[in-house]
Parts: structure tokens; sequence; C-alpha cells
């Protein structure tokens, strides 16, 4: 018998998901009569502990018969329950240095970690993510944010509707003035944003065509890596390469700051890559961009004017285009940010039906397996102590 146990989110601020939904536990366990779940009673959990109850899925604030142990944010060093199998966003293999005391936590307490983010399919993709929901919400907060700064409409805030068919029906008859937008990135995350485009009617237009033609009516561009990043040396484009070797790429965004109103960047990054754009370019009188949703939200990155992270109840901050400093948004001459860090979050219910669906797809069975490389691969620690694939964070839990 295997029992699992759905942990209430503890970090702050709660987060609002869940690994698997009160019809996804009632699903796994009517087709694997060995598998058993228990729930942890939470009250800000998007589903609530009578969904659960209802479903057949017991609650209890007692979680020691549990092997298994399912979270989505990082967890309290002394919520860690001692000699348990946890799978949670970790954010620890970066040695990030606000998590170094909870995964020494895990080490001593003789804890299995295994990190979402490092569960990846063969060829490396990642298999889970909320990327989709996050490049849904960054959408429309970039929308909503252009529409207060100018005036010239209004959106719904999406925290405030029951789920994504709610947000759906509030863009029936919306009517966006002419604006202009790009799009980075060809990932979940763009995909997310690329539905929004579609829900509301925004026209694809080709990067050539956006970049001089003015238009009647709202459009977008969409920038994949290979038209924004290529080889000082050739012109050319490879995934491999560019991951491997990113500074030798030149970027090639900046034509698109003089015709664009709104960016929504969901570009992958890292400290090796130029960004998009510099401070000077964004002091420049030229630079048109209004609204910049940095859905990928890395401070400092791709966006230099990214000055750190805004919240879901306050998701919007302007920056000063010449001393650099953070503002009020919505002024005049501002360049408004929004750097929501955990966006899927204000539609935590069909996040978590998506998250759960790859998780019972990809990871259920083999999480079963005592042989899957999937899953070693992914275990940060295992009894207490680092597998030789994170043997390279020992510095970071000994210091």
């Amino acid at each position: 018998m295997l029992h699992i146990g759905l942990i209430r989110e503890e970090k702050q601020p709660h987060d609002n998901r869940v690994a698997f939904t009160p019809q996804q536990c009632q699903w796994i366990i009517k087709h694997n009569p060995q598998v058993s779940f228990t729930v942890q009673p939470s009250a800000w959990r998007c589903f609530t502990d009578d969904e659960y109850t209802a479903a057949g899925i017991p609650l209890s604030e007692d979680l020691s018969h549990c092997e298994v142990l399912l979270g989505i944010k990082e967890v309290p060093a002394e919520k860690l329950l001692a000699g348990k199998k946890y799978l949670f966003f970790s954010h620890t293999r970066k040695k990030q240095p606000h998590n170094k005391h909870m995964l020494q936590t895990i080490l001593q307490r003789d804890i299995t970690l295994i990190d979402y983010e490092c569960l990846v399919h063969e060829d490396g993709q990642r298999i889970l993510g909320f990327g989709f929901f996050a490049g849904v919400v960054g959408a429309h907060n970039g929308l909503l944010t252009y529409g207060k700064k100018t005036g010239l409409y209004n959106l719904v805030p999406v925290h405030r509707c029951h789920d994504f068919k709610e947000l759906i029906n509030h863009y029936f008859g919306a009517k966006l003035p002419p604006l202009k937008i790009v799009i980075t990135g060809s990932g979940r995350v763009a995909a997310g944003t690329l539905e929004v485009m579609g829900l509301l009617g925004i026209k694809y237009i080709p990067p050539e065509e956006f970049l001089i033609n003015t238009y009647a009516y709202p459009v977008y561009t969409q920038l994949k890596a290979g038209e924004l990043y290529l080889r000082k040396t050739d012109k050319t484009y490879s995934r491999e390469d560019f991951h491997l070797h990113p500074e030798q790429y030149d970027c090639r965004f900046l034509p698109f700051v003089t015709a664009t109103d709104i960016l929504m960047n969901g570009i992958y990054w890292d400290h090796r890559i130029p960004p998009l754009f510099t401070w000077n370019d964004l002091a420049k009188d030229n630079f048109r961009i209004k609204v910049i949703a940095d859905i990928t939200d890395d401070t400092n990155g791709s966006i230099p004017s990214n000055l750190g992270d805004s919240s879901i109840d306050d998701p919007v901050y302007g920056v000063d285009r010449h001393t650099r400093q953070q503002t009020a948004p919505y002024l005049p001459d501002t360049l408004d940010m929004m750097c929501v860090s955990n966006l899927p979050n204000e539609l935590p219910r069909d996040a978590s039906q998506y998250f759960g669906d790859q998780l019972m797809k990809y990871v259920f069975d083999e999480l079963q397996r005592p042989d899957s490389a999937v899953v070693y691969n992914a275990t940060i620690a295992h009894n207490g102590d680092l597998t030789e694939r994170f043997e390279y964070l020992r510095d970071y839990v000994e210091e």
C-alpha cells in the first residue's frame, strides 16, 4: 500500500494551489487500489476541505502514516517530517540563499527530496510546471495595466474570477484600442499569452511587418529565441549551442522598443545572456514601451528595469526611466512593471487541475518504480544525503 499525503501550504504568503484535485485523487484511487490519499486541512487551499471529503478523501492534521508527501511551494524547515519522501518546488538547485536552511534540515532529518523542477523527459524538456497559466495571467495583467495607465479600457483582475471559464466570460465584447504587443519566448509561458491573444481576437503580425506598419486594431508579434538571439560570428542560432554558450550571442530585440506598447516577456534567461535592452536604451526618447509584463520575472535579468517582485494584491510598480528608481505606477512618463512571481495562484483551481494532470500522466507511475531514472535524476536528497547528481550543493549546505 502506498499512502500519499497532500500537505497544507505553509510558506508565506500562502499559496492556494495543490498537487491533486479532489477528482484526481478519486480517479487515482479507483484505478490504483494499492494507493490511498490523506489531505491535511487548509483554510486557504483553492479546493475546500469539504470538496475533498465529498470525494471520499479523508482529512487529517497528522500525516505521519504517509510515505510520500506532496506540496507545491517550499516547506518551512520546522514543518518537515523526518524520514519522509517529499515532492515540491524547493528552489535550491541554484543555491538560492533563502532556502539553504530548509535543505540543511532535510539532510538532518533523513528526508528524501524530489524537486518538481528537475523532473524532465528524455529529451530534457521539463515535465511539470505552471507556465501556461503564468502566461495567461501575465498577459491579462499586462493588458489590464495598460488600460489603467491610459484610461482607455478596463479589465477585471484575474483573482476576482472563480476560474478560467469565468475570466473568459469577461472577454466577450471586450474592445481594445489599437495597440502593439510583443511576446517573447516559445514555451509554456508563451503558449499561455497566445491563448489570451486568441480569446481577445488580437491579430498576429510577422515581426518584420510589425516593426514598420501601424494598425487600426490591436496586434501582436512573437519573438522566439532564434529570432531574438544570433551568434556573433555567423549570425545563426542553435538551441543547444545557445544554452551552452549564450555569451557568444547578440540580442536583436532593440528595434522593437520603438514599435511596441506592451512587452510580455516569457523568454528563458540566465546571467550570461544579454538583456533585451539596457538602461541607456530605456532613457531615450524613442523608447515607446509603456508596460512590461515580466512573466519569467528575473530581477535585474532579461529586463533591467525589473527591480524586484510585486504581489498579486499590488502587482504593478512604476520605474523612472532616467533615475532608474521605483515609483508609483500609472504616471505619465514611467515604465510600468508587472513582476509577480506566483501568477498561476490567481487561477489556482485551473492551475492545480493542469499540474495534477501532468503529474498523473508522467510521474505517478514512475514514483512507484524502484528504479525510475526520471525520479532519481530529480532527487536532490535521498534519506538525508545529497545524491551524486546534486553533490555540487555540498558547499551550499555546509557553509
